[in-house]
Protein backbone atom coordinates (compact mmCIF):
# COMPACT_ATOMS: atom_id res chain seq x y z
CA UNK A 1 0.00 0.00 0.00
CA UNK A 2 1.65 3.20 -1.17
CA UNK A 3 -1.00 5.89 -1.00
CA UNK A 4 -3.50 7.23 1.48
CA UNK A 5 -7.11 6.46 0.72
CA UNK A 6 -8.43 10.01 0.72
CA UNK A 7 -12.01 10.64 1.88
CA UNK A 8 -14.42 12.73 -0.14
CA UNK A 9 -13.50 16.40 -0.69
CA UNK A 10 -10.12 16.43 1.12
CA UNK A 11 -8.25 19.62 1.85
CA UNK A 12 -5.82 20.06 -1.06
CA UNK A 13 -2.06 19.89 -0.80
CA UNK A 14 -1.66 18.86 2.84
CA UNK A 15 -0.85 15.16 3.37
CA UNK A 16 -1.06 15.53 7.16
CA UNK A 17 -4.60 16.93 7.01
CA UNK A 18 -5.54 14.28 4.45
CA UNK A 19 -4.18 11.56 6.72
CA UNK A 20 -6.09 12.93 9.72
CA UNK A 21 -9.36 13.01 7.76
CA UNK A 22 -8.81 9.49 6.44
CA UNK A 23 -7.99 8.07 9.89
CA UNK A 24 -10.91 9.92 11.47
CA UNK A 25 -13.34 8.57 8.90
CA UNK A 26 -12.39 4.98 9.72
CA UNK A 27 -11.95 5.22 13.50
CA UNK A 28 -15.30 7.00 13.91
CA UNK A 29 -17.03 3.82 12.73
CA UNK A 30 -16.37 2.35 16.19
CA UNK A 31 -15.14 5.19 18.45
CA UNK A 32 -17.65 7.87 19.43
CA UNK A 33 -16.92 11.36 20.78
CA UNK A 34 -13.81 12.32 22.81
CA UNK A 35 -12.60 14.72 20.12
CA UNK A 36 -9.78 16.19 22.22
CA UNK A 37 -8.26 12.81 23.00
CA UNK A 38 -8.60 11.50 19.46
CA UNK A 39 -6.90 14.60 18.04
CA UNK A 40 -4.27 14.60 20.77
CA UNK A 41 -3.27 10.97 20.20
CA UNK A 42 -2.80 11.66 16.47
CA UNK A 43 -0.72 14.75 17.29
CA UNK A 44 1.48 12.68 19.60
CA UNK A 45 1.93 9.91 17.03
CA UNK A 46 2.92 12.36 14.28
CA UNK A 47 5.21 14.25 16.68
CA UNK A 48 7.01 11.17 18.00
CA UNK A 49 5.54 11.40 21.50
CA UNK A 50 3.53 9.26 23.92
CA UNK A 51 0.18 9.78 25.65
CA UNK A 52 -1.11 9.17 29.16
CA UNK A 53 -4.90 8.89 29.52
CA UNK A 54 -6.61 8.96 32.91
CA UNK A 55 -10.17 7.86 33.45
CA UNK A 56 -12.37 5.21 34.96
CA UNK A 57 -12.63 1.84 33.15
CA UNK A 58 -15.08 1.38 30.30
CA UNK A 59 -14.72 4.68 28.43
CA UNK A 60 -13.18 3.33 25.20
CA UNK A 61 -9.45 3.84 25.77
CA UNK A 62 -8.54 0.34 24.62
CA UNK A 63 -10.91 0.54 21.68
CA UNK A 64 -9.28 3.74 20.42
CA UNK A 65 -5.77 2.28 20.60
CA UNK A 66 -6.80 -0.90 18.78
CA UNK A 67 -8.65 1.06 16.11
CA UNK A 68 -5.64 3.29 15.43
CA UNK A 69 -3.39 0.26 15.05
CA UNK A 70 -5.75 -1.24 12.48
CA UNK A 71 -6.34 1.97 10.51
CA UNK A 72 -2.67 3.00 10.42
CA UNK A 73 -1.52 -0.40 9.24
CA UNK A 74 0.60 -0.80 12.37
CA UNK A 75 1.14 -3.67 14.75
CA UNK A 76 -0.65 -3.37 18.09
CA UNK A 77 0.07 -4.97 21.46
CA UNK A 78 -1.72 -4.58 24.77
CA UNK A 79 0.06 -4.98 28.11
CA UNK A 80 -2.15 -5.41 31.14
CA UNK A 81 -0.24 -3.99 34.09
CA UNK A 82 -0.70 -5.91 37.35
CA UNK A 83 1.11 -5.85 40.73
CA UNK A 84 3.12 -8.97 39.81
CA UNK A 85 4.17 -7.84 36.31
CA UNK A 86 7.95 -8.02 35.85
CA UNK A 87 10.11 -5.80 33.60
CA UNK A 88 11.08 -8.80 31.46
CA UNK A 89 7.38 -9.40 30.79
CA UNK A 90 7.42 -6.07 28.97
CA UNK A 91 10.83 -5.86 27.30
CA UNK A 92 11.56 -9.55 26.66
CA UNK A 93 14.39 -11.83 27.77
CA UNK A 94 17.07 -14.22 26.54
CA UNK A 95 16.02 -17.86 26.45
CA UNK A 96 18.40 -20.80 26.01
CA UNK A 97 17.87 -22.67 22.74
CA UNK A 98 18.90 -26.30 23.18
CA UNK A 99 19.16 -26.94 19.45
CA UNK A 100 21.64 -24.14 18.83
CA UNK A 101 23.15 -24.26 22.35
CA UNK A 102 22.94 -20.50 22.69
CA UNK A 103 20.73 -17.86 24.23
CA UNK A 104 18.27 -16.16 21.89
CA UNK A 105 16.37 -12.99 22.57
CA UNK A 106 12.59 -13.33 22.74
CA UNK A 107 11.08 -9.85 22.26
CA UNK A 108 8.41 -8.72 24.69
CA UNK A 109 5.11 -7.06 23.75
CA UNK A 110 6.76 -3.64 23.71
CA UNK A 111 8.16 -4.52 20.28
CA UNK A 112 5.18 -3.16 18.41
CA UNK A 113 4.25 0.07 16.65
CA UNK A 114 1.41 0.95 19.02
CA UNK A 115 1.60 -0.29 22.60
CA UNK A 116 -1.31 0.06 25.01
CA UNK A 117 0.00 0.06 28.58
CA UNK A 118 -3.34 -0.63 30.25
CA UNK A 119 -3.82 0.48 33.87
CA UNK A 120 -0.13 1.34 34.10
CA UNK A 121 -0.42 2.57 37.68
CA UNK A 122 -1.42 -0.87 38.97
CA UNK A 123 2.23 -1.99 38.84
CA UNK A 124 5.06 -0.95 41.21
CA UNK A 125 7.91 1.42 40.34
CA UNK A 126 10.37 -1.30 39.26
CA UNK A 127 8.08 -2.25 36.41
CA UNK A 128 7.44 1.39 35.45
CA UNK A 129 11.20 1.95 35.21
CA UNK A 130 11.46 -0.61 32.41
CA UNK A 131 9.53 1.78 30.17
CA UNK A 132 11.85 4.78 30.66
CA UNK A 133 14.44 3.70 28.11
CA UNK A 134 11.73 2.35 25.83
CA UNK A 135 9.86 5.66 25.66
CA UNK A 136 12.86 7.99 25.47
CA UNK A 137 15.45 6.05 23.46
CA UNK A 138 13.09 3.77 21.52
CA UNK A 139 15.25 0.79 22.33
CA UNK A 140 15.53 -2.04 24.83
CA UNK A 141 18.78 -3.06 26.53
CA UNK A 142 18.87 -6.65 27.79
CA UNK A 143 22.07 -8.27 29.10
CA UNK A 144 24.14 -5.47 27.60
CA UNK A 145 22.66 -5.80 24.11
CA UNK A 146 20.53 -3.10 22.52
CA UNK A 147 17.48 -3.85 20.42
CA UNK A 148 15.81 -1.09 18.40
CA UNK A 149 12.04 -0.72 18.47
CA UNK A 150 10.02 -0.38 15.27
CA UNK A 151 9.02 2.98 13.84
CA UNK A 152 6.58 4.59 14.23
CA UNK A 153 6.36 3.85 17.95
CA UNK A 154 3.63 5.12 20.26
CA UNK A 155 2.84 4.26 23.86
CA UNK A 156 -0.71 4.95 24.98
CA UNK A 157 -0.79 4.42 28.73
CA UNK A 158 -4.02 4.40 30.66
CA UNK A 159 -4.29 4.90 34.38
CA UNK A 160 -7.09 4.84 36.88
CA UNK A 161 -7.57 7.84 39.19
CA UNK A 162 -5.18 7.62 42.13
CA UNK A 163 -8.07 7.33 44.55
CA UNK A 164 -8.87 3.95 42.99
CA UNK A 165 -7.92 0.97 45.14
CA UNK A 166 -4.66 -0.78 44.26
CA UNK A 167 -2.95 2.05 42.33
CA UNK A 168 0.59 3.45 42.56
CA UNK A 169 1.68 6.98 41.72
CA UNK A 170 3.88 7.12 38.62
CA UNK A 171 7.40 8.52 39.22
CA UNK A 172 8.00 12.05 37.99
CA UNK A 173 10.78 10.92 35.61
CA UNK A 174 8.34 8.70 33.78
CA UNK A 175 5.51 11.22 33.74
CA UNK A 176 7.83 13.68 32.00
CA UNK A 177 8.34 11.14 29.17
CA UNK A 178 4.69 11.46 28.17
CA UNK A 179 4.02 14.19 25.66
CA UNK A 180 0.44 14.73 26.82
CA UNK A 181 -1.87 13.68 29.61
CA UNK A 182 -5.58 13.62 28.84
CA UNK A 183 -8.48 13.23 31.24
CA UNK A 184 -11.18 11.14 29.60
CA UNK A 185 -14.63 12.11 30.91
CA UNK A 186 -17.93 10.32 30.75
CA UNK A 187 -19.63 10.85 27.36
CA UNK A 188 -22.42 13.39 27.03
CA UNK A 189 -25.98 12.18 26.39
CA UNK A 190 -25.79 12.38 22.59
CA UNK A 191 -22.54 10.41 22.42
CA UNK A 192 -23.80 7.85 24.93
CA UNK A 193 -26.88 7.21 22.81
CA UNK A 194 -24.63 6.70 19.76
CA UNK A 195 -22.47 4.27 21.75
CA UNK A 196 -25.52 2.24 22.77
CA UNK A 197 -26.76 2.15 19.18
CA UNK A 198 -23.57 0.34 18.17
CA UNK A 199 -24.84 -2.66 20.10
CA UNK A 200 -28.20 -2.81 18.33
CA UNK A 201 -26.66 -4.50 15.29
CA UNK A 202 -25.44 -8.07 15.11
CA UNK A 203 -21.85 -6.78 15.36
CA UNK A 204 -20.52 -4.87 18.35
CA UNK A 205 -17.64 -2.33 18.22
CA UNK A 206 -14.90 -4.94 18.68
CA UNK A 207 -16.22 -7.16 15.89
CA UNK A 208 -16.75 -4.14 13.64
CA UNK A 209 -13.18 -3.08 14.35
CA UNK A 210 -11.92 -6.39 12.98
CA UNK A 211 -14.22 -6.58 9.96
CA UNK A 212 -15.17 -3.04 8.92
CA UNK A 213 -12.06 -0.93 9.56
CA UNK A 214 -9.45 -0.81 6.82
CA UNK A 215 -5.88 0.53 6.80
CA UNK A 216 -5.63 3.95 5.14
CA UNK A 217 -1.83 4.29 5.05
CA UNK A 218 1.27 2.12 5.11
CA UNK A 219 3.95 2.29 7.82
CA UNK A 220 6.44 3.58 5.27
CA UNK A 221 4.14 6.36 4.05
CA UNK A 222 3.29 7.28 7.63
CA UNK A 223 6.99 7.71 8.43
CA UNK A 224 7.44 10.15 5.53
CA UNK A 225 4.33 12.13 6.48
CA UNK A 226 5.58 12.52 10.06
CA UNK A 227 8.69 14.28 8.80
CA UNK A 228 6.56 16.97 7.15
CA UNK A 229 5.62 18.52 10.50
CA UNK A 230 9.10 20.06 10.71
CA UNK A 231 8.18 22.27 7.75
CA UNK A 232 5.41 24.03 9.67
CA UNK A 233 6.53 27.58 10.48
CA UNK A 234 6.61 28.81 14.07
CA UNK A 235 7.55 32.48 14.56
CA UNK A 236 9.83 33.80 17.26
CA UNK A 237 6.86 35.49 18.96
CA UNK A 238 5.25 32.04 19.42
CA UNK A 239 8.49 30.58 20.78
CA UNK A 240 8.72 33.47 23.26
CA UNK A 241 5.10 32.86 24.29
CA UNK A 242 5.78 29.17 24.95
CA UNK A 243 8.90 30.02 26.98
CA UNK A 244 6.93 32.51 29.11
CA UNK A 245 4.22 29.92 29.76
CA UNK A 246 6.75 27.33 30.90
CA UNK A 247 8.60 29.76 33.15
CA UNK A 248 5.37 31.08 34.65
CA UNK A 249 4.60 27.61 36.01
CA UNK A 250 7.86 27.78 37.97
CA UNK A 251 7.06 31.17 39.48
CA UNK A 252 3.45 30.55 40.52
CA UNK A 253 2.84 30.43 44.28
CA UNK A 254 0.37 27.53 44.11
CA UNK A 255 2.84 25.36 42.15
CA UNK A 256 5.58 23.62 44.12
CA UNK A 257 7.36 22.21 41.06
CA UNK A 258 7.00 23.80 37.64
CA UNK A 259 7.25 22.36 34.15
CA UNK A 260 10.58 21.16 32.75
CA UNK A 261 12.19 22.42 29.53
CA UNK A 262 10.80 19.28 27.88
CA UNK A 263 7.35 20.84 28.27
CA UNK A 264 8.38 23.72 26.02
CA UNK A 265 9.84 21.35 23.44
CA UNK A 266 6.61 19.36 23.55
CA UNK A 267 4.54 22.50 22.95
CA UNK A 268 6.61 23.47 19.93
CA UNK A 269 6.46 19.99 18.39
CA UNK A 270 2.79 19.47 19.16
CA UNK A 271 1.71 22.94 17.99
CA UNK A 272 3.37 22.46 14.62
CA UNK A 273 1.66 19.10 14.14
CA UNK A 274 -1.70 20.46 15.28
CA UNK A 275 -1.39 23.39 12.87
CA UNK A 276 -0.80 20.95 10.00
CA UNK A 277 -3.79 18.84 11.05
CA UNK A 278 -5.85 22.03 10.97
CA UNK A 279 -4.58 22.66 7.44
CA UNK A 280 -2.18 25.51 8.17
CA UNK A 281 1.51 25.90 7.38
CA UNK A 282 2.13 28.09 10.45
CA UNK A 283 1.40 28.00 14.19
CA UNK A 284 -1.13 30.37 15.77
CA UNK A 285 -1.73 31.01 19.50
CA UNK A 286 -4.82 28.76 19.52
CA UNK A 287 -2.61 25.76 18.70
CA UNK A 288 -0.45 26.42 21.75
CA UNK A 289 -3.38 27.19 24.06
CA UNK A 290 -5.24 24.02 23.06
CA UNK A 291 -2.24 21.85 23.94
CA UNK A 292 -1.01 23.70 27.03
CA UNK A 293 -3.14 21.86 29.60
CA UNK A 294 -2.38 18.34 28.28
CA UNK A 295 1.30 19.30 28.18
CA UNK A 296 1.56 20.77 31.67
CA UNK A 297 -0.93 18.89 33.85
CA UNK A 298 1.34 15.89 34.52
CA UNK A 299 4.53 17.92 34.76
CA UNK A 300 3.66 20.28 37.61
CA UNK A 301 3.19 19.57 41.31
CA UNK A 302 0.86 21.71 43.37
CA UNK A 303 1.97 23.24 46.64
CA UNK A 304 0.64 21.61 49.84
CA UNK A 305 -1.41 24.76 50.53
CA UNK A 306 -3.13 24.55 47.13
CA UNK A 307 -3.94 20.88 47.68
CA UNK A 308 -5.37 21.59 51.14
CA UNK A 309 -7.56 24.28 49.60
CA UNK A 310 -8.90 21.68 47.15
CA UNK A 311 -7.54 23.30 44.01
CA UNK A 312 -6.98 21.08 40.99
CA UNK A 313 -4.00 21.15 38.66
CA UNK A 314 -6.17 22.32 35.76
CA UNK A 315 -7.67 25.16 37.79
CA UNK A 316 -4.23 26.46 38.76
CA UNK A 317 -2.85 26.09 35.24
CA UNK A 318 -5.73 28.06 33.77
CA UNK A 319 -4.89 30.91 36.14
CA UNK A 320 -1.25 30.72 35.04
CA UNK A 321 -2.21 30.82 31.36
CA UNK A 322 -4.47 33.82 31.91
CA UNK A 323 -1.52 35.77 33.32
CA UNK A 324 0.63 35.34 30.19
CA UNK A 325 -0.19 37.72 27.33
CA UNK A 326 -1.16 35.95 24.11
CA UNK A 327 0.67 37.21 20.98
CA UNK A 328 -1.47 39.21 18.58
Amino acid sequence: MNDIQIPAAPQPGNPIKQLFDAVSGEVRKVFVGQEEIFEGVLVALLSGGHVLVEGVPGLGKTLLARALGKVLGCTFKRIQFTPDLMPSDITGTHVFDERSSEFKFHPGPVFSHIVLADEINRSPAKTHASLLEVMQERQVTVDGKRYKLPEPFLVIATQNPLETEGTYALPEAQLDRFMFKFLIPYPDLTDEIDILRHFLTSKGPIERLETDLKPVVSKEKLASIRQMTSKVRIDQTMIDYIARLVRKTREWDDIYQGASPRAGITLIQGSRTLAAIRNRSYVVPDDVVDLALPTFRHRVVLSPEAEIEGQTVDQVLRKVMNEVDIPR
